[in-house]
């Protein structure tokens, strides 16, 4: 099953996506966030262009794996996504993702500039990563 990730920022969506088999993970770009129906149709089109059998959305839980204000947005975002998108949406939690993918790209050698641009799709590179490590494991 292809899955497509989402790391849901503010500014922008870092995007990933899986290979059929869900073994290889690669990244799919970002969006620039414009508005809510905006990155909505943006988002179904991409499914649509990458065939995703499915999306999994990061969810920023706080350190204790509480839900706070972030990951409130992010769960509100997937609701709405899920209601227009015409495949399964998941939910992974994101926590330290966004540190573990600027770690990646510091120990590839990359500057500080190449990584500001990079860091969103990373991100969901991880999230996708642990979102079918996890569910292989389960199944």
């Amino acid at each position: 099953m292809r899955v497509l990730a989402l790391d849901l920022g503010t500014k922008n969506i870092g995007t990933a996506i899986s290979d059929e088999l869900g073994i290889s993970i690669r990244p799919a770009g970002t969006i620039r966030r414009s508005g809510l129906r905006s990155d909505i149709a943006r988002l179904k089109t991409l499914v649509q262009d990458l065939e995703a059998q499915a999306v999994v959305v990061g969810l920023p839980l706080r350190m204790d794996g509480t839900v706070g204000e972030a990951a409130q947005r992010a769960l509100n975002f997937t609701d709405k996504l899920r209601a227009e998108i015409g495949v399964d949406v998941y939910t992974e939690d994101e926590r330290l993702t966004s540190y573990e993918a600027d770690q990646i790209m510091i120990a590839r050698g990359m500057r500080r500039r190449q990584r500001q641009v990079k860091s969103d799709e990373m991100a969901a590179t991880i999230i996708l990563r642990d979102f079918l490590s996890r569910t292989r494991d389960h199944n």
